[in-house]
C-alpha cells in the first residue's frame, strides 16, 4: 500500500508550492518524524516530515516543480518491494481511512528555528489555518499552469496594450513577488490619507551607532510606545466594527534581494530592548535564509518602512498592509531632520490623530537616551 504525500498549505493564501528539494530518494527507509523534502512556499522555505514509517517512493515530483496544494508530490510505500512495483505513470494513491473516514494527512510541516539547529512542530493556531486552507477546492497539476482559452470564433480577442510596443517574453514572477502583488491589490480598497513631517533621528542614529544597535530596531520601539499612547492606530477596520488589539506588534518590511518581507516584532513596546534585539537579529537571518514562517511574518498591528539607508531617498510614502491602520515611511536622515510620511486608514484615524500621533513620536526621537533604556 502507498500513501501519498501531498503538496503542504502553510498560509491560507497559498495555491502552490515549489519543490525545493528532496532530502531522501526512492527506496531510501524512512521515519515518521523524519525530514523528507523541502518546499518553498510564497515567503519561505519549510521542511517536511514523514508522517509515518515506510519507504519513499516515485514517482516524485521533479526538484524546482510547483504543484498545487493538495497535490501528490510523492508517496510512502509500506514495503521496499511495492516501491519496485510501482509504474512510471503516478497510481491513484492509497490512504488509509480513520474512525470517520478522513484521509491520511499530507507530510507534517515543521517551524524552524534560528540557524536550522533543531526544528519544532507548527503551533495548533497555524497547525488550524493551514487544515482550513487544505479543505478549499483542489486544482489538477494541468489547471494550475493552463494558458488562457483563446477567444471563440466571432469573438475578437482583447489586445494587451503590451502589443503596440517591442517584442517582448513573460517570466514567472517569483512566488514572492506573487505574493507582494496580491497584498498591494488587497490594500487597493483602503481610504487612504497622509500626513508628512521632519522628525530629528540624527541623536538616535548616532547613540545607537555608539551602541552597536540597529537604528531600524530603534525606530520601530518609538512607534511601538508612541502607539501605546494613541491606541487607535493599533486598531483595524472590520465590517462589525473596530478590532481593538491588546498587543503592539511591528512590522518592518526587508528587502531580501527577491521582493518585500514584513517579519514581525511581537509586543515592541512592552518587552526588553535586549529580547527585541536578539529577535530582530534572529528574523534577519531568518529572511536572508528564507526560513521564515508565517507566524514570523504575519499578523502585524502597525508597520514601519525605513529606507533611510539610502542618502538620496528624501521622502516616499508606502501601502497600509491588510489588517494594520497606519504605515510610517521613514526617508534618510539630514541635519535639519528625515522626512516621515504617515499613511493612515480614514475609517479608523483622522487628519488630527495623525498629526497629534506624529508629534508624540517626535517627543520621544528627541530623548533617544530614554527611548532605548
Amino acid at each position: 500500500m502507498s500513501h501519498a504525500i501531498t503538496m503542504p498549505a502553510l498560509s491560507d493564501t497559498m495555491s502552490n508550492g515549489r519543490l525545493v528539494k528532496w532530502r531522501k530518494k526512492p527506496g531510501d527507509a524512512i521515519k515518521k518524524g523524519e525530514v523528507i523534502a523541502e518546499v518553498e512556499t510564497d515567503k519561505a522555505v519549510m521542511d517536511v516530515e514523514a508522517f509515518e514509517d515506510g519507504y519513499l517512493s516515485g514517482p516524485l515530483v521533479a526538484e524546482g516543480t510547483e504543484a498545487p496544494v493538495g497535490e501528490a508530490i510523492g508517496y510512502i510505500a509500506d514495503s521496499r518491494i511495492e516501491v519496485a512495483s510501482i509504474p512510471g505513470s503516478a497510481p491513484a494513491p492509497v490512504t488509509p481511512k480513520t474512525g470517520d473516514g478522513a484521509a491520511a494527512a499530507p507530510g507534517r510541516v515543521l517551524r524552524q528555528t534560528e540557524g536550522d539547529k533543531e526544528a519544532q512542530p507548527i503551533s495548533p493556531v497555524l497547525a488550524a489555518a493551514m487544515t482550513g486552507a487544505r479543505s478549499k477546492a483542489r486544482a489538477t497539476p494541468a489547471a494550475s499552469v493552463a494558458k488562457p482559452v483563446p477567444a471563440t470564433q466571432g469573438q475578437a480577442a482583447t489586445p494587451s496594450p503590451l502589443d503596440a510596443g517591442p517584442p517582448y517574453r513573460i517570466e514567472r514572477s517569483s512566488s514572492l513577488r506573487e505574493a507582494v502583488a496580491r497584498n498591494m491589490i488587497a490594500s487597493a480598497s483602503t481610504p487612504t490619507f497622509r500626513v508628512s513631517a521632519q522628525l530629528p533621528i540624527e541623536k538616535l542614529a548616532k547613540l545607537v551607532k555608539e551602541r552597536q544597535q540597529s537604528l531600524t530596531l530603534s525606530l520601530a520601539r518609538a512607534c511601538a510606545l508612541t502607539v501605546l499612547e494613541h491606541p487607535l492606530f493599533n486598531a483595524a477596520y472590520t465590517s462589525d466594527g473596530l478590532a481593538r488589539r491588546e498587543r503592539v506588534d511591528i512590522g518592518i518590511a526587508v528587502d531580501n534581494g527577491e521582493g518585500l518581507i514584513t517579519p514581525v516584532l511581537r509586543d515592541a513596546a512592552r518587552r526588553p530592548l535586549n529580547e527585541l534585539a536578539n529577535d530582530w537579529a534572529s528574523l534577519r537571518e531568518k529572511v536572508k535564509s528564507r526560513r521564515l514562517i508565517p507566524a514570523d511574518y504575519s499578523g502585524a498591528t502597525f508597520y514601519l518602512s525605513d529606507l533611510g539607508v539610502f542618502s538620496v531617498v528624501e521622502a516616499f510614502d508606502s501601502i497600509i498592509p491588510p489588517g494594520a491602520t497606519a504605515i510610517l515611511s521613514v526617508g534618510a536622515s539630514r541635519p535639519q531632520g528625515a522626512y516621515c510620511t504617515l499613511a493612515c486608514d480614514h475609517r479608523v484615524v483622522f487628519g488630527a490623530d495623525a498629526a497629534r500621533f506624529l508629534e508624540t513620536l517626535r517627543q520621544k526621537l528627541n530623548d533617544p537616551a530614554k527611548l532605548l533604556a
